[in-house]
């Protein structure tokens, strides 16, 4: 493979290959560096969702823009590869804003002034992300956007939109989009924080056609007050486990039925498939009955985006700790093939009907919002065959058994119930361990997650699945770390790092550990300092992808 190309070499092929001009502005100003976003202490960023409705007008000038938008993402990409597979030169952001300003220039896709340029640099900004992650081994590489499969959107900055607020309505504002003259008829569902610009602005419309404002702001989330064990000190904790015969179980028996919306409405949707199929392709009728199948999946994913919303929000008013799961729900969405394809796909159908990630998703930031911890517990935990009782683990139960007595002490266990009493218990465990290696002053972290020894992975090989839920964790930044007592000793951690715990020691007999998440973690890889007794230190454990390999401590 050839090296990269870089210099006047670089900037030659750009100009007369790839039709990106030099840097023109500022050539001769001394470079400054760029100053970062000053937040006020406590602020965090929160969107707001609000649907309001166009007038015609409106509506055909952002059909017009999420075309463009599209368009000049595809165009990036198309650049960006066509760049680095026939020149070797790499293309950042800068370069493909200079591009963008050449095809307005050209007379046929000159309609790209009818939108807004501030606009469709956001979009080359998110193309530049979409890269940025790509390198990082986060995400996979950036594919073309599809007319009908990609979801309809455009960013607006600060610079794309006019915002006056309602002095009469307090939260409300009037707001007015680049390239319009009418404000947008918004419906305020409730109110923003007053006296506060939004950073920014994303319009999108779904397969259902409606159109919808999200509002991103910065205000100060209050945290919610202590929720404590009658009588004590004690934090409330809550052990969550998910499934599909009981969407979620308590450890206090309560249970959360699932819905089965698609199961609801089965029938429906069958005669609305049967109606599409019948009709020809690229006709209007064809086209009314798909926004009728549209508007009805539209309907299932509100039922069941508010019912979570209301359940998690529940959840996390009255409890201090809440444990689940690490559910690999990649995993168990495996293809339906073979003799028992159907009902692996009926299986896969109740798994997205049920919207574990979605649950998951907001029980993370609602607790980072309101002072919550989350515990998440390695998915090899045994939950379901530990009896709560005298914690003897017995034998493998099959999905079919829903009830099951312990041969040890001869209690009975409903195995949902017993699963969350287990996740309960080893989530407080873990709970404390981080507790008690905090200084003076300093709380929890929002949420931890349990990760194994290298002795336990050593026999287990992690899948690349571990981190695809719960990758993102909104835990606090520790800077020290120090916890001894019980055997258990984690040593200092570096500044900057974020630390979260996890055992593998019921199941496998190991000892815990402690993984630092930080800066070094970016390229896909984990400082896990592990602990065998006080006595005992081992290096810090680099985990990259498709192997362990250790390195002598520091």
């Amino acid at each position: 493979m050839a090296d990269r190309i870089s210099g006047e070499e670089a900037r030659r092929i750009k100009r007369e290959h790839l039709g990106v001009g030099d840097r023109a502005k500022h050539r001769t100003r001394a470079a400054t560096p760029l100053k970062g976003l000053v937040r006020e202490p406590g602020t965090q960023q929160r969107v707001y969702r609000f649907r309001f409705y166009p007038t015609p007008g409106q509506a055909a000038q952002l059909t017009q823009t999420f075309g463009a938008c599209r368009w000049v993402y595809n165009e990036g990409l198309a650049l960006r590869v066509k760049a680095w597979e026939e020149h070797r030169v790499s293309l950042g952001l800068a370069e493909t804003c200079r591009a963008l300003t050449g095809w307005k220039r050209v007379p046929a896709t000159a309609w790209l002034r009818e939108a807004s340029s501030t606009v469709l640099q956001q979009s080359l900004r998110h193309l530049d992300g979409a890269f940025s992650r790509f390198f990082k081994g986060s995400s996979k590489y950036p594919q073309r956007k599809s007319k009908h499969r990609s979801r309809d959107s455009a960013t607006y900055v600060r610079t794309g939109f006019r915002w006056v607020e309602d002095p009469e309505r307090p939260g409300t504002a009037s707001v007015t989009l680049a390239k319009q003259s009418v404000p947008l008829d918004v419906r305020w569902s409730r109110a923003l924080p007053s006296g506060q610009s939004p950073v920014k602005l994303a319009v999108t419309r779904d397969r259902a056609g409606r159109f919808f404002l999200s509002v991103l702001v910065e205000e100060v989330i209050a945290p919610l007050p202590e929720a404590f064990l009658p009588g004590g000190r004690e934090p409330k904790a809550v052990g969550l486990d998910l499934g599909l015969a009981a969407l979620v179980t308590l450890d206090d028996g309560e249970k959360l039925p699932h819905p089965r919306l698609l199961k609801k409405y089965e029938k429906q949707l069958a005669s609305l498939q049967r109606s599409l199929h019948r009709k020809r392709k690229g006709s209007k009728n064809r086209g009314k009955v798909r926004e009728r199948i549209a508007r009805l999946y539209a309907s299932i994913a509100d039922v069941r985006r508010d019912l979570l919303d209301q359940f998690t929000t529940h959840l996390v008013r009255e409890n201090q700790v809440l444990v689940v799961e690490d559910l690999p729900i990649a995993n168990l969405l495996g293809a339906a093939t073979g003799e028992n394809r159907r009902r692996k796909a009926a299986l896969n159908r109740s798994i997205l009907d049920a919207g574990w990630g979605e649950l998951l998703r907001q029980l993370r930031y609602k607790c980072a919002w309101y002072g919550r911890t989350l515990v998440i517990v390695d998915r090899f935990f045994p939950s379901t065959r530990r009896c709560s009782a005298c914690h003897a683990k017995g034998p493998k139960l099959d999905v079919s058994i829903r009830e099951w007595t312990c041969a040890e002490c001869g209690a009975t266990h409903d195995r949902d119930t017993n699963a969350a009493v287990n996740l309960r218990d080893e989530g407080m465990r873990l709970y404390w361990t981080v507790a008690a290696g905090l200084p003076a002053g300093r709380v929890p972290p929002s949420a931890s997650r349990s990760i194994g020894c290298p002795a336990s992975r050593a026999r287990r090989p992690p899948s690349r699945a571990v981190r695809a839920l719960g990758d993102v964790v909104a835990e606090r930044r520790l800077r020290h770390v120090r916890a001894e007592g019980g055997g258990h000793r984690v040593q200092q951690a570096r500044p900057g790092l974020r630390v979260v715990v996890g055992p593998r020691a019921h199941q496998y007999g190991q000892c815990p550990a402690a993984v630092a998440q930080g800066p070094d973690a970016g390229k896909g890889r984990e400082n896990l300092v592990h602990a065998h007794g006080a006595s005992k230190q081992a290096g810090p454990t680099i985990r990259s992808r498709g192997a362990d390999r250790r390195r002598p401590g520091r």
